[in-house]
């Protein structure tokens, strides 16, 4: 019997699904910089995981719920610049462009990213979009 393959992940690292932000998804890890949580976020709006959002959300500018947009599907995450947030750092940010097809139009999304460690863990705090 074949080797069935692994999907590659959406966030693009290049690692299956699976090996990558399935891993933080299913709760087997966290993740250790503000860049690799930000590309689980990515994958997890690709995979409408609305828990896994809300959980690397802080709870202080989580919202109560979270809804996704019918007719909208992310594609590829760019990264563009990260400062801090790495394993030893308490803040970081991530600029980011999320590229999607929306009701048949290509789009991107170009955000300024913020993220804490809260409880051991990153979050997402909150994000400036650009034009």
């Amino acid at each position: 019997m074949p080797k069935r393959r692994s999907e590659p992940c959406p966030c693009g690292s290049g690692v299956s699904y699976r090996d990558c932000c399935g891993r933080l998804h299913r709760g087997e890890a966290a993740a250790e910089t503000a860049e690799q949580l930000m590309r689980s976020r990515f994958s997890a709006f690709v995979k409408l995981d609305d828990e896994y959002l809300m959980r690397s959300w802080h709870p202080a500018t989580r919202p109560e719920s979270l809804e996704f947009e019918p007719g909208l599907y992310w594609e590829r995450l760019e990264i563009v610049r990260t400062a801090d947030g790495a394993p030893g750092d308490n803040r970081g940010v991530v600029e980011f462009r999320a590229h999607f097809v929306q009701d048949g139009q290509r789009g991107r999304l170009h955000e300024v990213s913020r993220f804490v460690r809260h409880d051991d863990a990153w979050v997402y705090v909150n994000g400036r979009i650009d034009p």
